[in-house]
């Protein structure tokens, strides 16, 4: 490959890409069976079938070929380490990453981005074993991120309206499994039987890897709203169910509150309803344990200790499902989760002093209960705002930070281990371990210097050489380097904060996507489901239970359920425009009842727009009227007309299969057929087809270029002029005079002007294309 000047010569051993067989270039799989057309100037596109996450659509894709393929193409093409800001320079850009991301493109593989994302967390896994970070498995699993990127944006560039919404949420939420369409030997060898907690969407494998480019990305977020605010639907696949109900699936599919029905017990486990009532949940929490705890008594159990005890045990049980829908490792991305850890074992240890203390009627372990649960204010305290204020820079450095400082605290309390074993002999058990453990800590923090003090006491020379050293270690050393490794962090964390922010919105859409039926039940009453629909499952069929389970929570959640229906009936856009018939919808999926019925990528406003809005009270509502409203015919027909700036620079050339030499002979109706289709863009720039003669005509439109062309032509001639007399000096002319003679408007005449401009060799065509 050609890698351009010095800079991509220093490269050429790092990358390099080997054109693929004919084998390769053919998809794995016949193409998907797809409905194309157009519809109000827009194509829409859709799919067959219904696509569950975590069922049998898509069994047919081969993930385990193609996560193997990408592996090695990869393999062969990183050699040697390079940074991010070097893979997306542009060079590397035209020769390795388009001619990958074209390659898989062109495969019409719904699962290459779940492949592409599990060869990226591979890599990662590989580099954690090295003790060199910039090593070259990092260059690759950031190359996977990239493509991976790239070929999302494509999906989403070719499939728009609805129909593409649903196209990405397949890609991102479909349900695979890295042995998928394995050799039956290899799964025997691995024992990889099928089943439906074996599966993980692209987009859990995305926050597992930390992908947080491919997470930032405008069509992977473009999902995750919709996820979201519930306007894309699915049935998540989950590791371990406390109760189980599975007897209906939801597909994925774009949900339409207005066809759905009033009671929607599905709409508890939406993300954005799932986040509002866990706040409420916590405040009920919070206010409980303020009351029961300004009055508490440890000689006797209080009313308001019962009502915080089952509410907390509720509250700590859906914790717990929570830990088993997704996974420690996808619960504890979260930002707080590190505080519900820590408040759940304090609960725990409470529980157990005070149900201990109150059957044998001891009132001391009761106060110890009470004190223990004492400790659990810091906690809850700042947990609410973090709740509240998720998006803030503060919060999102404060986990990583209180990661750094503990790491480091327990570095040091290692190291400084040793310093406390020699002065307990020194001092000859004089002093107690607490003491001295004190001293040092108070030495550390700089607060008090009784250590050094008392050294004497323990060695006349030793012991005051043992506190300074500590002094010097402690307060200075690690003290600086402390400070250093939260600055480091912190402005880590700041450079990158929308990639931060779009990150932790991830996690807490994925996680907000409930699959067990526990989720649907709000404390405390989780806690009786658990103990009365579990057994009850035992006893009666799927079918039943689904059904008890249905009536049971659209009882319980009553009020909720509709206040929710009203909500969503105001504040979520209706799928269809409202000037479109049931006949013109194109179907996605029939048996389901949120189907697509609109091909239109503008999103009509619901009625629940704001007041100020609505009436256009603002200054500022023209400038959002003007796009609302679609410009007529006529104006599309004007702006269609190209000048010469857009025909020669920014349109043609990103216009694929297309030179430049054949769109002015395009008819015009066919112009007019197409105008309403956007062109595709390409990834960067590239030596397209016709563009060196476009880059002429703009160029010469300019006096100086003008002035340039004059003088190349007065050059031309001349040389054609100096060629002629050559060949009459050294006797070379034809006596065919047809052959020798030169037209009268080409002959060259001599003309003080042009001998002036000097001579040269190489005319203006000549000039660009070198």
């Amino acid at each position: 490959m050609v890698m351009g000047d010095q800079s991509g010569r220093q490269h050429q051993r790092a990358l390099r890409i080997q054109e693929p067989n004919l084998d390769e270039r053919r998809p794995l799989l016949p193409r998907r069976t797809t409905t194309t057309g157009t519809q109000d100037g827009h194509q829409f596109h859709s799919l067959d079938g219904q696509a569950y996450t975590c069922w049998d659509n898509h069994t047919q894709l081969p993930v385990y070929t193609n996560i193997h393929r990408i592996r090695r193409d990869i393999i062969s093409v990183v050699e040697d380490y390079l940074s991010l800001d070097q893979l997306r320079d542009v060079r590397i850009n035209i020769s390795v990453v388009r001619p990958l991301v074209d390659k898989f493109y062109e495969q019409d593989d719904l699962s290459i981005i779940y492949c592409l994302l599990v060869n990226r967390a591979q890599f990662l896994n590989e580099q954690s074993h090295l003790n060199n970070r910039q090593n070259v498995n990092y260059t690759r699993a950031m190359l996977c991120e990239l493509i991976a990127t790239r070929i999302l944006r494509r999906y989403n560039e070719d499939h728009e309206g609805p129909e593409g919404l649903l196209v990405l949420a397949q890609i991102l939420i479909a349900g695979f499994e890295p042995f998928q369409n394995a050799p039956p030997e290899i799964r025997q060898e691995v024992h990889a039987p099928t089943a439906w907690h074996k599966t993980l969407p692209a987009l859990e494998v995305a926050i597992l890897s930390e992908a947080k480019i491919f997470l930032g990305s405008t069509s992977c977020q473009k999902i995750v709203d919709a996820i979201y605010e519930g306007r894309v639907i699915y049935s998540p696949s989950s590791f371990l169910d406390l109760i189980p109900d599975r007897y209906k699936q939801k597909p994925i599919s774009l949900y339409d509150p207005r066809d759905a029905p009033l009671l929607n017990q599905y709409r508890l486990v939406v993300p954005r309803t799932r986040n509002i009532l866990e706040i409420i949940q916590f405040i009920i929490l919070l206010a409980l344990y303020l009351a029961f705890m300004s009055e508490r008594e440890a000689g006797r159990v209080t009313t308001l200790e019962i009502y915080f005890t089952v509410y907390a045990f509720g509250w700590v049980l859906d914790q717990f499902a929570t830990i088993l829908e997704h996974g420690w490792h996808v619960y504890t991305q979260n930002l707080w989760s590190f505080l519900d850890v820590t408040f759940a074992s304090i609960y725990w240890i409470y529980l157990i002093l005070r149900v201990y203390g109150w059957q044998s009627h001891d009132e001391k372990l009761g106060q110890q209960a009470l004190d223990v649960l004492a400790m659990g204010a810091p906690v809850l305290i700042p947990r609410l705002a973090f709740n509240l204020l998720s998006d803030n820079i503060l919060f999102l450095s404060l986990r990583s930070m209180m990661a750094d400082f503990s790491l480091l605290t327990v570095l040091a309390g290692w190291c400084f281990f040793g310093f406390l074993l020699s002065l307990v002999w020194l001092g000859n058990h004089q002093f107690s371990w607490v003491t001295i453990s004190k001293w040092m800590i108070y030495i550390w923090f700089g607060l008090d210097g009784s250590g050094i003090h008392h050294s004497i006491d323990f060695h006349k020379y030793l012991g005051p050489a043992l506190m300074v050293m500590f002094a010097f270690l402690g307060n200075t050393l690690f003290l600086t380097i402390l400070v250093s490794m939260l600055t480091n962090t912190f402005s880590t964390i700041v450079s990158n904060a929308t990639a931060e922010i779009q990150f932790r919105h991830a996690v807490l859409t994925l996680e907000g996507v409930k699959g067990d039926a526990i989720f649907a039940y709000q404390p405390p009453f989780n806690i009786l489901a658990v103990f009365v629909l579990i057994p009850l499952k035992w006893f009666v069929t799927p079918r039943w239970f689904h059904k008890i389970h249905v009536a049971s929570v659209r009882f319980l959640n009553l009020p909720l359920l509709l206040v929710i229906a009203l909500v969503e009936r105001r504040i979520l856009p209706p799928i269809t425009s409202p000037a479109e018939t049931p006949e013109e919808r194109p179907s996605v999926n029939s048996s389901s009842s949120s189907s697509i019925s609109s091909s239109n990528p503008r999103r009509t406003k619901g009625k629940g727009v704001r007041f100020w809005n609505k009436w256009r009270i603002t200054v500022h509502s023209d400038i959002e009227t003007v796009f609302e409203v679609p410009p007529p015919d006529s104006v599309l027909e004007e702006i269609a007309a190209d000048d010469s700036l857009t025909k020669h620079l920014i349109r043609r050339q990103f216009v694929r299969g297309n030179t430049v030499e054949a769109l002015p002979q395009t008819p015009a109706k066919d112009t007019n057929a197409n105008k309403n289709q956007p062109p595709s863009r390409r990834d960067s720039i590239a030596p397209f087809p016709g563009l060196r003669a476009e880059l002429q005509g703009v160029l010469s439109e300019s006096d100086e270029m003008s002035a340039i062309t004059a003088r190349l032509e007065a050059l031309e001639k001349s040389t054609r002029r100096i060629e002629v007399m050559l060949r009459k000096l050294t006797g070379g002319l034809d006596d065919n005079k047809n052959d020798t003679a030169i037209d009268d408007t080409e002959s060259p005449v001599y003309d003080e002007e042009d001998g002036r401009r000097g001579g040269g060799v190489a005319g203006y065509d000549d000039v660009m294309r070198l």
